[in-house]
Order: structure tokens, then sequence, then C-alpha cells
């Protein structure tokens, strides 16, 4: 039991608040997915509404226990913007494992985006498989994106199309990802590139 003083008050106060937030949210945000057409997985958690967009013919699966932290002050680090999913034109795929975690995390797919299960995507994440001015020349062809299972993506990282990011691997905050990275490392920089890995396994460049 905790005794409640002048000095931890404020802190349980906002707890408690933070609480009834996930309460009221997350069934509102199930019937709005509901109402986009999006599967949704069991007891997946709210602070704060996300925007949700989904283009006719296209899907959005999102696993179990996930967690949207979409409230400016959900979390630490200070969110931007809501979480936003949204799907582009029609047989684009978003996949999303369970006990994932997203914070103000921008997923735009055009083509197909996969996440592998327990990712956590820090504060103001962004992953996009297109350059998405599809009317404008210089614009490339759109690409899978792949994230597999315990991947760590660093507050403010960019993940760009056609990469995958392998299972277990930390990516440091403010990393820009163009190219594919290996399972087990930890990569950062503009652009990503591995620094070492982890739990003993062997990197080579």
């Amino acid at each position: 039991m905790i005794r409640i003083t002048r000095d931890n008050l404020p802190y349980l106060v906002q707890l408690a608040i933070s609480m009834i937030k996930i309460q009221i949210h997350s069934p509102i945000c199930g019937l709005n997915a509901k109402w986009w057409g999006i599967r949704l997985g069991n007891n997946c958690r709210f602070n704060g509404l996300p925007i949700f967009r989904r283009y006719p013919k296209s899907m959005i699966h999102v696993g179990n226990f996930c967690r949207f932290n979409s409230a400016s002050n959900s979390v630490h680090g200070g969110i931007s913007r809501p979480c936003i999913l949204w799907t582009l034109s029609s047989g684009a795929k978003i996949s999303i494992g369970d006990g994932c975690g997203f914070s103000g995390t921008v997923i735009s797919a055009n083509c197909e985006i996969k996440l592998g299960n327990n990712v956590r995507c820090g504060t103001n994440t962004r992953i996009m498989d297109s350059d998405m001015h599809t009317d404008d020349i210089r614009s490339g062809v759109d690409k899978p994106v792949y994230i597999e299972d315990d991947v760590w993506l660093g507050a403010n990282t960019m993940v760009m199309k056609g990469v995958t990011v392998g299972t277990g691997t930390l990516v440091g905050a403010g990393s820009l990802v163009v190219k594919s990275l290996p399972s087990h490392v930890i990569a950062a920089g503009v652009p990503a590139k591995v620094i070492r890995s982890i739990d003993g396994n062997k990197y080579t460049q």
C-alpha cells in the first residue's frame, strides 16, 4: 500500500488520470478501428486518440497486447503528433505483430509494411514504404518494409522503403534507415550504419 504524501501526490494524481484516459480511449479506438475495417487484436491499449485511415481493398492488422501513445504527455519523451496508421492504395498492407509499442509513430504503406512481435517504436518514429509523391517522375518504385521481432527503433528514427531490420536490432535515436540492417546489432546515424553487435553475436562488415 502506497502512503500518500504531499511529495508524491501530484505524481499519483497524474498516474490516475493517465489510467482513466486509457480506460476511456481504448474502447473508443476499438470502435474507430472497426469503423475503418481495421483488425485490432485483443487487449490493445490507447493513451490518446490515433489516426486510422484504410484505403478501400487494403489491409491493416494489429496484433494482441499492442500499446499506442498519442497524447502529448503520455510518455516522458514528448510526443509531437498522434500515432497514424494509413494505407494509401488498393492492396496495400500494414501488419503488426503482438506486444508492439508506439509513441507518436507514423506508419504509411503504399505496398507493404510488416512488423514482427515485440517491436518498440520510440517517440515520433516514422516508417514508410514509398516516396509518396507518385505523380513526380523523381519518385522511385515502392518497396516493402520488414521489421522483425524484438527490434527497437529509437526516438525520431525514420525507416524508409525497401528496408529489412533484423531480429533484436536496436536503432539509435534520430537515425535514418535507408539500407537493411542485420539481426542483433546496434546501428545509428544518417544514414544508419552498424556500430557493434549485441550479446556476443559477431558482426563482420
